[in-house]
């Protein structure tokens, strides 16, 4: 049976499709070529995300170009959408699904003199008919998102994008150099104890805010939270060729020491808040260290964790049990001063637990 080339399309090749953006983009120039008169389009994808609601893609007619717009949970309902269809001409919109969390398909036509605010009767016509052809592949597309915003809430979105290319296998893993941050929360056993389960949750999600969210900020990525405490990496760039290992060095170190700065910051500032309502500060540690780790798949047969593991994670940890004895909040190895440009205290040698060799410790001036 021939088909028209957009509803050819759809069958055959638009369920392997990179991404939403690629398929709203092909989908709607083959609408143009088969004579549609649309101005813009919009795909909205419903995501399983505990900071994102959903995700809108826009693409416009002229250009070709698809931009990408996000709702969040917490804010109001939002119709951005169909906010800017609605500048581009009539509209024409379709959930693909029974559920209101199913994908809607929504197009802008130019103006045609039909009506204001609809489209032509039969480019109506031929809109449902992509829409119920559109079902199948959406739902691959949307499903493959949903996957997608889950793995990277839980793993972070490096090790979320290792795991969906398929690198399932226990033990299976690469060496790689990254700045590693270690912290965590002063005296929480204490603490715990003497508050309200619910508002210990509250207390430490305000913690991991302020240190995941400089983390993130600076292009690092935590590997795990630990109970009070958070282990963070800033890998060098893959790809970098040898001359230029020395700068990819820097520049992980470099946005670690961004990173430990602007959590601090963070952090005593939820201090005056917490001040103000009646309760103690959070005192806290945390250290950085640059190093190879081994950054894969570990665990049982049948539960795994994509996590790093090697002398530099043990570092860290260690010269971040340094912190409370030597009254600092922030230690940093010899190895992260030695490639960075940052004006660093130095603190002399001292030996970490378990660690061979004595470890330079250095900590910021202000610390």
């Amino acid at each position: 049976m021939d088909l028209p080339s957009p509803l050819a399309w759809l069958v055959d090749e638009a369920g392997a499709s990179p991404g939403p953006e690629r398929f709203l983009a092909e989908l709607g120039r083959r609408l143009l070529a088969d004579g549609l008169p649309l101005s813009g389009g919009t795909l909205t994808l419903s995501v399983p995300h505990p900071i994102i609601a959903r995700r809108t893609w826009l693409w416009r007619a002229e250009t070709g170009a698809v931009i990408e717009a996000l709702a969040f949970a917490a804010a109001p309902q939002s119709e951005a959408g169909r906010d800017w269809l609605t500048e581009l001409g009539p509209v024409w919109e379709e959930r693909i699904g029974p559920s209101q969390d199913s994908p809607m398909l929504d197009w802008a036509g130019i103006d045609n003199r039909a009506g204001s605010g609809a489209f032509a009767p039969a480019d109506a016509d031929r809109l449902r008919e992509i829409a119920r052809f559109a079902a199948a592949p959406l739902a691959a597309l949307a499903a493959r998102e949903a996957r997608s915003a889950l793995l990277e809430a839980y793993l972070g979105r490096r090790s979320a994008a290792r795991v969906q290319a398929g690198e399932l296998a226990r033990g299976t893993g690469e060496t790689i150099r990254a700045a590693l941050l270690c912290a965590d929360l002063r005296d929480f056993t204490a603490l715990s104890e003497v508050t309200e389960p619910h508002a210990m949750i509250a207390t430490l999600d305000a913690w991991f805010d302020r240190v995941a969210g400089a983390v993130h900020a600076f292009g690092g990525e935590v590997l795990k939270f630990m109970g009070d405490g958070v282990l963070a990496i800033f890998p060098v760039m893959a790809g970098s060729v040898e001359a230029d290992a020395g700068r990819g060095d820097g520049e992980a170190c470099e946005a670690a020491l961004r990173a430990v700065a602007a959590s601090r910051a963070g952090m005593a500032h939820l201090d005056q808040i917490r001040l103000a309502q009646g309760l103690a500060p959070l005192p806290f540690g945390a250290a950085l260290h640059f190093g190879e780790i081994l950054w894969g798949n570990i665990g049982a047969a049948d539960r795994l964790d994509f996590t790093a593991i090697g002398p530099a994670v043990n570092l860290v940890s260690r010269l971040e049990g340094l912190c409370k004895p030597l009254g600092r909040s922030v230690l940093i190895s010899g190895a992260v001063a030695a490639n960075t440009a940052t004006a660093l205290t130095p603190l002399g040698e001292h030996t970490l637990r378990g660690i061979a060799d004595p470890c330079a410790v250095f900590t910021l001036p202000a610390d």
